[in-house]
């Protein structure tokens, strides 16, 4: 699979699908619930990729399915300081930024930074590994569709943008956004930016639509106090779904 044809379309389906997404009373991670990740499908007829699709993320990252294209070049991103707010969205922790937070641009395509979310532990893999957490930046281009770039964290140093959020995050009411200010998207660090995992995969929460670009930094070079992910797990912990099968090959820009 060549990610060089990649184009963005049916943008106001995507539009829909992720704000349905919000709607964590729908769903669950929790499998005796009936809701959890192996029931999505059947809870609502509009879920159905979550049971049938062939594109479907999260997915484990595995050295040996992986093409080489070095054409693709750097990761380009050019983020802003912009006001924004928190949300607990009961699946997840969310930063949305209310004003132009920058953007990211894949194949000559710019994608608007809307917001970013934690999940812990981490629900993409890396050669049968789950790390500590995972960080979700997602992106919309000008017709709707989505890219998502993903961050691994492991136990470590402090990470600097967390670490001055999570006083506003432990003490967030689930029914209401908290004002965070201005906040630069541009404090999360990314490694090297020349090296990262791509493929066309889906939502990883409901509806699971298809058709979303996931960019993952390769090197779990990022690190996370122990002591600050402890605190964050209480309040995130166990918000990951199950692996699915690989039906695509992988991409590593070097």
């Amino acid at each position: 699979m060549h990610f060089t044809s990649v184009q963005c379309v049916q943008g106001e389906n995507f539009l829909f699908l992720v704000n349905n997404a919000d709607d964590e009373s729908s769903f669950t991670y929790e499998e005796k619930s009936g809701k959890g990740p192996r029931s999505w499908g059947e809870i609502n007829p509009h879920w159905q990729a979550c049971k049938n699709g062939t594109l479907q993320s999260p997915i484990d990252l595995l050295d040996q399915r992986v093409q080489v294209l070095s054409h693709l070049g750097r990761l380009n991103r050019d983020y802003k300081p912009a006001p924004a707010t928190v949300k607990n969205r009961g699946h997840d922790i969310t930063v949305m930024w209310k004003g132009e937070a920058g953007e990211i641009k894949i194949n000559g395509t710019e994608y608007k930074l809307l917001q970013c979310h934690w999940h812990s532990p981490s629900e993409h893999t890396i050669n049968g590994t789950r790390y500590e957490l995972e960080l979700h930046l997602v992106h919309k281009c000008s017709q709707g569709n989505l890219a998502v770039v993903s961050i691994v964290y492991k136990y470590g140093r402090p990470d600097r943008m967390l670490s001055k959020l999570f006083h506003h995050i432990k003490s967030v009411d689930p029914k209401q956004d908290k004002e965070l200010g201005i906040v630069n998207p541009g404090d999360i660090k990314f490694g090297s930016s020349r090296k990262y995992y791509r493929y066309l995969g889906s939502l990883t929460v409901p509806p699971c639509t298809e058709g979303v670009i996931w960019t993952i930094v390769q090197k779990v070079s990022l690190t996370f106090s122990i002591q600050l992910l402890v605190r964050f797990a209480l309040v995130v912990f166990g918000f990951w779904r199950l692996i699915k099968p690989e039906w695509f090959c992988w991409v590593v820009v070097l």
